[in-house]
């Protein structure tokens, strides 16, 4: 069975960080492009960053502002989403997805996993 399992959220405060692992299972992530996407509660899904099958260009949204950084490690068939300086706007629900193309659309990707929230609050 085709399966992405996301880990690593929860509550942090402002200006703390978190890393978020997306693990993949019965496919290996090196054939595929992986992209992080998140939802707010009353928001449609958006782009957050992505990353290429090989080391290659990886894609941020501009609301990141130089916060989040995005690596796969293969051999532990694994991609990681570090970050940093966390905000209050930046709580949602993130999810890994899995696809052909580093593309920012959730439509563009093939597999996804089941989220992990992020809650940011003082």
């Amino acid at each position: 069975q085709l399966q992405l399992v996301e880990s690593g959220g929860g509550l942090v405060q402002p200006g703390g960080s978190l890393r978020l692992s997306c693990a993949a299972s019965g496919f290996s992530l090196d054939s595929y492009v992986i992209g992080w996407f998140r939802q707010a509660p009353g928001k449609e899904r958006e782009g957050v960053s992505c990353i290429h099958s090989t080391d290659g260009p990886t894609y941020y949204a501009d609301f990141q502002d130089g916060r989040f950084t995005i690596s796969r490690d293969n051999a532990k068939n694994t991609v990681y989403l570090q970050m940093n300086s966390l905000i209050p706007v930046d709580t949602a629900v993130y999810y890994c997805a899995a696809g052909r193309v580093c593309g920012i659309f959730p439509w563009e990707y093939e597999f996804w996993g089941q989220g992990t929230q992020i809650t940011v609050t003082s």
